[in-house]
């Protein structure tokens, strides 16, 4: 049996964590907030010091932490994973950073460690790292991917190879475009069937199953009914997803119309102190231009 290391255990990387213990793994930990590694160290995992000590115990590690310099740090830092993770020991990162950081940290981990490391971002919100249940979209090597899949199938549903270092950030770029662009649809219809004196939830009901149906309208329609503002992810994750996605579109001379509006839409949010609230808040900046309220 391999130890696995898990690194980051906020929103996303608790639940990811606990199933990989469920799962039956022996399973190191690390976080910078100490209180967040307790729930896990009572289900079984034994705690490190630092990210250092928890690669020399450790096969294969996952990192899932906020954005790309603090991927960085937990890498190559003092008493990053680099310092203590053995040849041949693969790092696995689920978190959201720039594709061309996720090429470089790759190089560097191979050039001077002879580390492996796949970019394995992931989909499905809090809920579906809860349940097991996320989306995984990786980057890398095709036997390092095969390595990690028996411990990926533990916290995903989906999983898909599509391409080498880097490609997965890309895809996890395609996503956060596709979420954003469904977040705005949803809540422009929604202010629209308000306006128009719409029982909402009977609404969702019938046309969730049709062809305006998405995983947005069907888990966060109802929250937003129910004024619930609770993160499956935050505003101010998805707005450090869209700077990548916007720069990355700027880099390719691509448009990212849709993208660059709900940017300037959530950055209003932040503005109002919102954001930390669940990224389904993007209607409240459709709230605030109407004058009508759809949520709670």
């Amino acid at each position: 049996m391999a130890t696995l290391g898990f690194v980051g255990l906020g929103i996303m990387g608790s639940g990811m964590a606990r199933n990989l213990l469920l799962g039956g793994q022996r399973l190191v930990v690390w976080n910078r907030t100490k209180a967040k590694e307790r729930p896990l160290i009572t289900d079984g995992a034994t705690a490190a010091e630092s990210p250092a000590v928890l690669a020399a115990q450790c096969d294969v590690m996952f990192v899932c932490v906020s954005d790309t310099p603090d991927v960085e740090e937990v890498l190559f830092g003092s008493d990053g994973l680099a310092q203590g993770a053995a040849p041949g020991s693969l790092i696995i990162d689920l978190s959201t950073i720039r594709p061309s950081a996720a090429i470089e940290f790759a190089g560097r981990l191979a050039e001077e460690h002879e580390v492996h490391m796949l970019d394995a971002p992931v989909s499905g919100g809090s809920e579906g790292a809860v349940a097991g249940a996320l989306t995984i979209m990786i980057g890398g090597e095709v036997d390092q991917v095969e390595r990690a899949r028996p411990f990926l199938q533990l916290i995903g549903k989906k999983i898909t190879h599509v391409g080498g270092h880097g490609h997965g950030q890309m895809a996890k770029m395609v996503n956060q475009i596709l979420v954003v662009g469904n977040a705005m649809a949803m809540s422009e219809a929604l202010l629209f069937g308000r306006a128009g004196g719409l029982d909402l939830a009977k609404t969702i009901e019938a046309v969730a199953e049709g062809a305006a149906g998405s995983w947005m309208l069907s888990h966060r329609g109802p929250q937003i009914l129910a004024g619930d503002w609770s993160p499956g992810f935050t505003v101010d994750l998805q707005q450090k997803d869209l700077r990548i996605a916007l720069s990355e579109a700027h880099r390719l001379r691509v448009p990212a119309l849709v993208t660059a509006m709900a940017s300037d839409f959530y950055s209003t949010l932040q503005s109002r102190g919102q954001g930390s609230e669940g990224n389904h808040a993007l209607v409240k900046a459709y709230e605030n231009l109407a004058g009508i309220r759809i949520g709670g």
